[in-house]
């Protein structure tokens, strides 16, 4: 277990500088006036060129990559250009109401998806053409509409739930559960469709399977055999399907922060990029991959604790 562990974070490591050097590229080579851009449309040459040399941006671009990696490596990633804040205090600032979001829609939507894909598994019929109609109805609803619809009908008409805006935890519970219902029902939609259908499909082939027949002719309880072994089996796939769900959501906060006007990451990642914070840009780059393979790691680990095959490759 610790060669495996040892190379899932080796690989980790290496995707992560992998991503965020091509991302620092990427970003300074589409990235052109950037001194202007933060002065804005008045500024005259010699302040755009003392900009750009306050910046380092006068600077060969190999020399400025080996500077923000030698930065990064101690924990640095600079300030914001935009307003002088370290950039990685902006990012606590904004990082726990997206988790917060994300962690809780996941939490929702792997029970309700493994309740909806285990039933429609074992009573197949109706109950297993309802699931894949919401499955393919999931997939071609895109998220924002959902959103939309929820703000319409349960805060505009309604006022059931606050429209937009966020309470802290720590302020009020009872309107910090209110503020983060619509966000994240309309991120539970898509996710717990889709989810089910995999893991729908996963219970499905562990079902045929010639051991879940031997364990049968035992005489061994359906109720027990599905909750010992079946779900055992069908678990990696599960996750791993969830995992991506994760990864696809820390994707789609960002308009859905927008429509419920949320100070989280997807905001923070749209006005940075707006505005040419290339600072910012790249700490959101690089914590957004370290997540990433936190999640990717745990689930790892965890299909290796269910499957000992999986911890030889």
């Amino acid at each position: 277990m610790a060669s495996f562990l040892a190379k899932r974070l080796l690989s980790g490591v290496l995707l992560l500088f992998a991503i965020s050097s091509l991302a620092f590229f990427l970003i300074y080579a589409s990235s052109t006036n950037i001194a202007s851009n933060i002065l804005g449309e008045g500024a005259t040459a010699d302040q755009i060129k003392q900009k750009s040399h306050e910046l380092g941006l006068d600077q060969p671009i190999v020399s400025r990559y080996f500077s923000w990696l030698k930065h990064a490596l101690h924990g640095s990633f600079g300030n914001s250009w935009a307003n002088n804040d370290s950039v990685i205090s902006e990012i606590m600032r904004r990082l726990p109401i997206t988790l917060s979001l994300v962690l809780i829609a996941i939490l929702i939507s792997a029970i309700l998806a493994t309740t909806l894909g285990v039933l429609a598994a074992i009573k197949g019929g109706m109950v297993d053409r309802v699931v894949q109609m919401l499955a393919v109805a999931g997939f071609a609803i895109p998220g924002f509409i959902i959103a939309i619809i929820l703000v319409t009908f349960l805060a505009v008409k309604t006022h059931i739930f606050p429209a937009t805006g966020w309470v802290a935890f720590t302020d009020n519970p009872s309107n910090w559960a209110k503020s983060i219902t619509l966000p994240v029902i309309s991120l539970v939609v898509a996710t717990m469709t889709s989810s089910a259908q995999q893991i729908r499909s996963a219970v499905k082939s562990v079902l045929e399977r010639d051991f879940i027949r031997t364990l049968t002719s035992r005489g061994i309880s359906r109720r027990e055999i599905i909750i010992k072994h079946v779900l055992r089996a069908a678990a990696p796939a599960g996750l791993t399907v969830l995992s991506l769900q994760f990864v696809g959501m820390l994707g789609g906060t960002v308009i859905v922060e927008k429509i419920f006007a949320l100070p989280g990451m997807g905001d923070l990642v749209v006005n940075a990029t707006a505005s040419g914070d290339t600072p910012l840009v790249m700490g959101i780059v690089v914590y957004t991959v370290i997540i990433v393979i936190v999640v990717n790691l745990v689930v790892d680990l965890i299909n290796g604790w269910l499957n000992p095959k999986v911890r030889v490759k």
